[in-house]
């Protein structure tokens, strides 16, 4: 590493609970290493966004632009509030899927890159490729893939119920046993 780089974590963020995750695990490893955290938002416009460019109507690219922005300064917020990581930190939008951006960005020798477990439904892997693999499979620097909470799968479940408007027991929330302040 030449002299005035330092070292990078960079992070892949969406917006979701394992990018969260991977934000805390990143800002960890920064932390231990004395690195810059480098958060990362990929986006793409919509499909067809750009399938007339010579149309009339350009697609509102700066706004497409401003809404990937705020996805990743909330995220960041969501995740650090208002203290932030405790540790340097910069973020970064970039205009590609959201693998290749990872991979692009974390380029550098002495790079980590973490990224978050993320939902994988058969029916999700049939859908949409993982950006976990294909970091895995295509990055030049060492991957940390942060696995799922053990809770997502309750919260999941608690999620599911509210949206069918079933009821909904609070002892599905704890291991079964009744709270008792005296034992």
């Amino acid at each position: 590493m030449g002299e005035g780089e330092r070292r990078r974590v960079v992070v892949g963020v969406s917006g979701s609970p394992g990018s969260l995750a991977a934000l805390h695990r990143g800002a960890f490893e920064a932390r231990r290493t004395g690195a810059v955290l480098l958060a990362v938002g990929a986006w793409e416009p919509p499909r067809g966004a750009l399938a007339h460019p010579s149309s009339m109507l350009a697609p509102p690219m700066t706004e497409f632009r401003q809404m990937a922005d705020d996805r990743l300064l909330t995220a960041l917020g969501t995740a650090f509030g208002a203290d932030g990581p405790g540790v340097p930190c910069r973020g970064l939008v970039v205009w590609d899927r959201p693998g290749r951006a990872l991979v692009r960005t974390a380029d550098r020798i002495g790079d980590l890159l973490v990224i978050g477990g993320g939902r994988r439904g058969r029916m999700r892997r049939a859908l949409y490729p993982s950006v976990a693999r294909y970091c895995l499979a295509h990055a030049a620097c060492p991957v940390l893939a942060v696995p799922r909470s053990p809770l997502h799968r309750e919260l999941a479940s608690v999620r599911r119920r509210v949206s069918l408007r079933l009821p909904l027991d609070a002892s599905e929330l704890t291991d079964g046993r009744s709270p008792d302040p005296l034992s």
